[in-house]
């Protein structure tokens, strides 16, 4: 007759083997962008008991047959329901792409597109694709982008990938030859070579665009490095959420006093300010300057003010 103590220990070790599997589903579906078919879950040894106690427990959940996913990984699953890999838009957070807006619309590549609610068909990939996630290459997805989103959603994709250096700005103008490709061109041309932030870049594409004369990532005694420099009279600096830290508050308050004292004007702008309002922010540096041009800031009017006459 078994020993109860042995029925027990057997049960904890059954118990334990489960755990163990269903801890090792989660992290391959993690590793994979949350989502995977079948035989991708076959072929990494998990067998169609194995998967099934997943689902049963709600570690997996059942897409459409023969592909399973995350809870909540519903962009990836969608894809590959579809039969296609992720790519614009929707593939950026799976590259580590800036972005502006979260998706709504899942962007697809596949072999044989087709009307879908809710998905959006970027047609076969032309480059070679992700080495194990289903999503297309950086490539595809980047230039899939430049024709398909507004240019600052485009811009930030695009500046990410380039300024960490994934790919190269000469491969995509290459890759953007023609009378169709003006738009995505046009987005190229704003793309610089350093950029901190997406509020840099939009910033920088909205200046650009003015005819601002602007430096970048000026360095000045005493204040430090300064976003912008404008028409070399007028800092203008981009804030994003760590600036309202309460010590990044007051280094911020000092660099602009010591921007000050040393003759410069000094202009701030938020997330808001930049990504929602960038018109109004342009009116703003422009009013600034036109105040300087006629005297009234950094002028000699200014610097032969003696307070103590």
């Amino acid at each position: 007759m078994c020993c109860p103590h042995s029925r027990e220990s057997s049960s904890r070790r059954r118990s334990r083997r489960q755990h163990a599997v269903l801890v090792d589903i989660n992290d391959y579906m993690m590793r994979h962008g949350g989502a995977a078919r079948a035989l991708q879950l076959k072929r990494a040894g998990f067998s169609r008991t194995m998967v099934s106690q997943a689902v049963g427990l709600g570690v997996l959940v059942r897409v459409r047959r023969g592909v399973y996913g995350l809870p909540g990984q519903g962009v990836m699953a969608r894809a590959l329901a579809a039969g296609g890999r992720l790519t614009c838009l929707s593939a950026a957070p799976l590259y580590g792409l800036w972005t502006l807006n979260s998706v709504t619309t899942v962007h697809v590549c596949r072999s044989h597109p087709s009307k879908a609610a809710g998905l959006k068909d970027h047609g076969r990939p032309r480059h070679p694709k992700h080495a194990w996630l289903p999503v297309v290459g950086l490539a595809d997805v980047l230039l899939h982008a430049l024709r398909c989103l507004p240019e600052p959603d485009a811009l930030v994709m695009v500046q990410s990938a380039v300024g960490s250096g994934s790919i190269s700005l000469d491969f995509l103008f290459a890759k953007c030859q023609g009378r169709r490709n003006g738009k995505a061109r046009s987005v190229l041309d704003l793309v610089i070579p350093r950029a901190d932030s997406v509020l840099e870049v939009l910033a920088n594409a909205q200046f650009a665009k003015a005819g601002l004369r602007v430096q970048r990532h000026v360095f000045i005694p005493g204040v430090g490095e300064v976003d912008f420099l404008v028409e070399e009279c007028l800092v203008v600096e981009t804030d994003g959420s760590t600036h309202f830290e309460p010590r990044s508050v007051k280094r911020d308050q000092r660099r602009n006093n010591r921007s000050v004292v040393d003759g410069y004007l000094v202009l701030r702008y938020y997330y808001d300010d930049v990504v929602h309002s960038p018109e109004a922010m342009v009116a703003e540096v422009q009013a600034v300057l036109k105040l300087w041009q006629s005297g009234q800031f950094r002028g000699n009017s200014v610097r032969n003010f003696d307070p103590f006459a």
